[in-house]
């Protein structure tokens, strides 16, 4: 792998985690917060990614970024929650603006050798697992996610067939986007370990698992 990392949402406790666990070992990284580019801004994210191209191609690209909660949002209990300007920011942040990083990130992965692009999605986006029902927003935009990363999987294959693109459930990480929501009984992590999971089974992943939806061991989790 390439020693140029790019960690998109460094600001956020997770991405925060891997800029410190990916410079402890060695790698150079860019770090891209709200101050480098607004996920709702194309041209924004344009501009960023043609900052990271003068680098070099980046052999490794996390996108840490998402919102479950904020002013005017909280996950919705019952249908009669919804809100459509609520679900419409829950989109444009969890789904949309990832897909516009995709589209002007992925082209700055190497085409001849080894590279990893992923995305930071959730368990709660799995269709197959849903056995709890609520958190319609957050839960539908995370399942856009996962699909927009494996589409955007069977693109890459043809134009970069070594580069890997994948979707991760970091698991509960205690940060501001868990506060208040973690419920009983779950395991909740530090950042740092968190990160530390998910790096080491990036640093596992084979081409031909491009595509996939995956825990932070690296175990599959159902669409």
């Amino acid at each position: 792998m390439d020693n140029l990392a790019v960690v998109i949402g460094a600001s956020g406790g997770i991405g925060g985690a891997l800029m410190d666990r990916l410079q402890a070992a060695g790698r150079t990284v860019v770090g891209l917060s709200r101050r480098d580019m607004d996920l709702t801004d194309e041209d924004s994210i344009a501009r960023a990614a043609g900052r990271v191209d003068r680098l070099g191609p980046p052999g490794l690209i996390l996108v840490a970024t998402g919102v479950l909660h904020g002013p005017g949002m909280q996950p919705e209990k019952t249908i009669r929650a919804l809100d459509a300007d609520a679900m419409a920011r829950a989109f444009a942040v969890n789904a949309i603006g990832p897909a516009l990083i995709l589209k002007h990130f992925l082209p700055l992965l190497p085409r001849d050798r080894r590279a990893v692009l992923a995305v930071l999605s959730a368990k709660v986006g799995s269709i197959a697992d849903n056995r709890l029902g609520g958190w319609y927003s957050y839960r539908a935009s995370k399942a856009a996610l996962n699909q927009i990363a494996r589409t955007a999987a069977v693109e890459l294959r043809r134009t970069h067939p070594k580069a890997i693109c994948v979707a991760f459930h970091p698991g509960t990480v205690a940060t501001p986007l868990s506060d208040g929501f973690a419920k009983t009984g779950l395991q909740v992590q530090q950042p740092q370990e968190a990160a530390s999971a998910l790096l080491a089974t990036i640093d596992r992943l084979d081409p031909a698992q491009s595509g996939a939806f995956l825990d932070r061991f690296g175990s599959p989790i159902p669409w």
